[in-house]
């Protein structure tokens, strides 16, 4: 992908945020989404909102782009523990919504530093042993794992 048409598809991925905000506000509020979830949707809102994050929102389109990151890790999180339909019922934008989120979650990921990314997953992600209805679901996807490091070799 040229790095203009990549340029020209997260600016579209950004357009969709207040249509992922919208979406998110409405999954509060359904019965069919799990506490957890619930909560973990909120945070992405409060996230989005307040102009203060990792990638400040002052700063033209880089400052929306974790935005639009983590909002799309949770909406995937959200769809792995819940039936999409129940994300596309709430959806209003064009086209299906479970597509459009896999593919923003993967472009705002190529904008973003690989520190950021890791910061961003690891509030996503559930903590081993802290959830127990949650213990046999897989792990989200498109998480960044840290690359383990050598300490010292033996030669």
């Amino acid at each position: 992908m040229s790095a203009l048409l990549a340029k020209r598809r997260i600016g579209n991925v950004l357009l969709f945020i207040p249509n992922m905000l919208l979406l998110c506000a409405r999954l509060l509020t359904d019965s069919r989404v799990p506490k957890t979830e619930r909560a973990l949707v909120a945070g992405a809102i409060v996230y989005a909102i307040i102009p203060f994050d990792l990638i400040p929102d002052m700063i033209p389109f880089v400052g929306q782009v974790d935005d639009a990151y983590l909002i799309a890790l949770t909406l995937l999180r959200l769809m792995e523990r819940t039936d999409p339909e129940v994300v596309r019922e709430h959806w209003s934008g064009g086209g299906d919504v479970v597509e459009f989120v896999g593919a923003a979650a993967m472009l705002s990921a190529k904008f973003l530093p690989k520190q950021i990314r890791r910061v961003l997953t690891s509030r996503v992600e559930v903590a081993p042993g802290k959830l127990e209805d949650l213990k046999d679901f897989p792990k989200p996807l498109l998480v960044a794992r840290p690359e383990p490091e050598v300490v010292g070799s033996k030669q």
